[in-house]
C-alpha cells in the first residue's frame, strides 16, 4: 500500500533569481540554506515520488481556460519562463500514480482536469530544481515528480476548503495503490505578497507568522477558514497561494508542522516561509 510519508511548504519567488543580491547576505543565507535543508530532509524521507502543488500565474492558462485544479499525467517539461538559475528540460513524471489519482478522484467526487502533455512554470520548477534535484543526488536515483496546479493566481479561485479536500483525495488515492509508493507532497507558494499592484514590495510579517503558526499546529480548519477579501486586504493577492499549503497539509495524515525558516524579504517582494509537515500517528 502506498502512503504519504511527509510534506513541505516552501516559496517559489522568482525575484530571488532575477535580483539575487538585493537583500542582505544574512537574508540570502537564510533562504538558500532553507532550500538546502529541505533537500536533505526530503532525501531522508526516502520517497519514491514527489507531488508539487503549484499555481498558474496567468502564464500557462490564459483567459480561454482556467481550471480549478489540474494534474499532469503525461509528458512534462519546463519551466516555460527563461528565469536565471532554472534549466529547461524534460522532467520525469510518475504517470501511473498520476493516472490513479485521476481515476480515484472520478470515483469519489473529484473531477480532475488532466494535462497529458504539460509545460510547468516556476511554481513547480523552483522547488523541483532546488529541492528535488539535490535530493536525487543524495539518493543516487531519480524522483518522479507529479505537477498539480490549483487556481490561486487569478479568480475564480479554488475555495480553500476544497483545496484541503483535494489533498485528502490525493492521500486516499496514494493509499489505494498496490505499489509500495512513498510520496512526499510540496505546497509551493509565497505567503504575503502583492503582485502588480501599488503595494508590491510590501510584506505582512504578522500575517505570515500567523500562517506559519497554523502550519506548526496542524490547524487545517483555521487555515481554510480565511476569507478571500481578508487575505487580499491583509497580505495581498499573491497570498491566495496559501491554497497550496492547505492542499499539502490535507494530504499529510494528521499533519503537524516544523518551521525550518522564515524571512520577510521586501527586496524579493515576498514573505518566504519553509515548513516540514510530519505525519501524525494513525
Amino acid at each position: 500500500m502506498g502512503k504519504i510519508v511527509g510534506g513541505f511548504w516552501m516559496p517559489h519567488d522568482p525575484v530571488m533569481l532575477v535580483a539575487p543580491d538585493a537583500p542582505a547576505q544574512a537574508v540570502r543565507d537564510t533562504v538558500w540554506g532553507a532550500y538546502e535543508r529541505c533537500a536533505q530532509r526530503l532525501a531522508a524521507l526516502d520517497p519514491t515520488t514527489v507531488i508539487i502543488i503549484g499555481c498558474d500565474h496567468y502564464i500557462l492558462f490564459g483567459p480561454h481556460c482556467l481550471p480549478s485544479y489540474v494534474i499532469g499525467t503525461g509528458d512534462l517539461d519546463g519551466p516555460i519562463e527563461g528565469l536565471p538559475g532554472l534549466t529547461k528540460g524534460v522532467i520525469d513524471n510518475n504517470t501511473a500514480l498520476a493516472g490513479r489519482i485521476v481515476s480515484h478522484g472520478a470515483a469519489n467526487g473529484f473531477d480532475w482536469a488532466v494535462a497529458r502533455a504539460f509545460t510547468v512554470d516556476h511554481s513547480y520548477s523552483i522547488p523541483h530544481q532546488y529541492v528535488v534535484r539535490p535530493a536525487e543526488q543524495v539518493l543516487g536515483r531519480s524522483l518522479p515528480t507529479i505537477p498539480v496546479y490549483l487556481a490561486c493566481g487569478v479568480d475564480p479561485y479554488i475555495p480553500l476548503p476544497r483545496a484541503a479536500q483535494l489533498g485528502a483525495q490525493i492521500r486516499a488515492a496514494v493509499e489505494s495503490s498496490d505499489d509500495d509508493e512513498r510520496v512526499v507532497i510540496i505546497g509551493s507558494g509565497g505567503i504575503s505578497h502583492w503582485v502588480g499592484t501599488v503595494e508590491m514590495g510590501q510584506v505582512s510579517e504578522a500575517f505570515d507568522q500567523e500562517i506559519m503558526a497554523l502550519g506548526v499546529a496542524g490547524d487545517l480548519a483555521a487555515l481554510t477558514a480565511y476569507r478571500d477579501d481578508d487575505i487580499k486586504a491583509r497580505a495581498g493577492n499573491g497570498a491566495m497561494e496559501i491554497r497550496n499549503f492547505a492542499c499539502a497539509m490535507g494530504a499529510v495524515p494528521d499533519a503537524r508542522g516544523e518551521q525550518i525558516a522564515y524571512a520577510a524579504v521586501p527586496e524579493w517582494v515576498t514573505g518566504l516561509g519553509f515548513l516540514q509537515l510530519h505525519p501524525g500517528a494513525r
